[in-house]
């Protein structure tokens, strides 16, 4: 990679009219459960010393990660998220679990603006903090186990059609908070990073730097979009003033479908603003709630 990570996006130079960004987890690939139940939460469970309260670690670990509003977050806030939502609890309180404050890694992030293991670890060797280390070794063995169990996902139906359709009149980039190591290799492995002029990970930035360095004043309004399945897809996409078409988490092939029949031409066509991208943004709001469902049992 070039000493600048970022270089390849603020490089790029439009080859068509339109522009499409598309997330990669549980997005393009069905790969969410199986990174987050199988990868993520195990080692979480295991770093920060969770095995008395597992079953809560995973609930809140699955919560934060798959079925909120915060879904898609980058995993360094999603630890974060995951431990407040532990120590909150009053099942975990009551058995006397000290769950970690982790303060080093909250400062970190507060701080750091490429939130990816290149950084976290350079930031290990210059200080030293103990938090820092365990987010570290965590991730380490996220990616590791990452690459031991996810092989062989396809992608979701319609993406690869999709993309050969957008591919002759849009330029086409993965806009991702997941390494760039794993999604190069997702994304080769099936045969669809052809498609992407680029492939942007965690390293090059938050997605709204992805897009907003890759499209913004480079095309006309109301030419770029962004595809995503978490809210954070969409924020991105408002904060640079693109429009989103948003895959439902649960609904993945409808939502691909839809998009492959209807949405991408009309993207193209230059009438999905308004009404048509308003109607699937509200169905997709619908999905993913604020309020944890043990904290909306004890409320009732």
């Amino acid at each position: 990679m070039s000493a600048d990570p970022q270089a390849a996006l603020r490089d790029f130079k439009p080859r068509h009219q339109f522009f499409v960004g598309i997330d990669s987890d549980g997005c393009a690939f069905d790969t969410m459960e199986v990174k987050h139940k199988d990868c993520f939460c195990p080692m979480f469970v295991k770093h920060y010393r969770l095995a008395a309260v597992a079953k809560y670690a995973r609930e809140a670990w699955d919560f934060v990660n798959l079925y909120s509003k915060t879904r898609g977050c980058n995993r360094f806030h999603a630890v974060l998220h995951s431990l407040d939502l532990l120590r909150d609890r009053a099942e975990v309180r009551a058995r006397g679990v000290e769950v970690a404050e982790a303060r080093g890694l909250r400062d970190w992030v507060k701080r750091e603006s490429k939130l990816g293991n290149p950084a976290l670890e350079a930031a290990v060797k210059s200080g030293g903090d103990p938090d820092l280390a365990t987010a570290l070794a965590w991730s380490k063995d996220v990616n590791r186990l990452v690459g031991e169990i996810v092989e062989d996902v396809p992608p979701f139906p319609f993406v690869r059609e999709s993309l050969a359709k957008l591919s002759t009149r849009a330029d086409i980039i993965c806009v991702s908070a997941t390494p760039g190591e794993a999604l190069e290799r997702e994304w080769a492995e099936h045969d669809i990073a052809r498609y992407a002029a680029v492939i942007a990970g965690q390293e090059m930035g938050t997605k709204k730097d992805h897009l907003r360095l890759a499209a913004v004043g480079k095309y006309p309004a109301g030419s770029v979009l962004m595809v995503g399945d978490a809210p954070g897809d969409m924020d991105a996409a408002r904060a640079v003033g693109a429009l989103y078409y948003p895959i439902n988490p649960g609904g993945e092939e409808a939502s691909w479908k839809r998009f492959f029949d209807e949405a991408a031409d009309r993207f193209l066509a230059g009438s999905y603003a308004g009404a048509y991208e308003d109607a699937l943004v509200a169905e997709f709001r619908k999905r993913l709630p604020e309020t944890p469902p043990w904290k909306s049992a004890a409320g009732r």
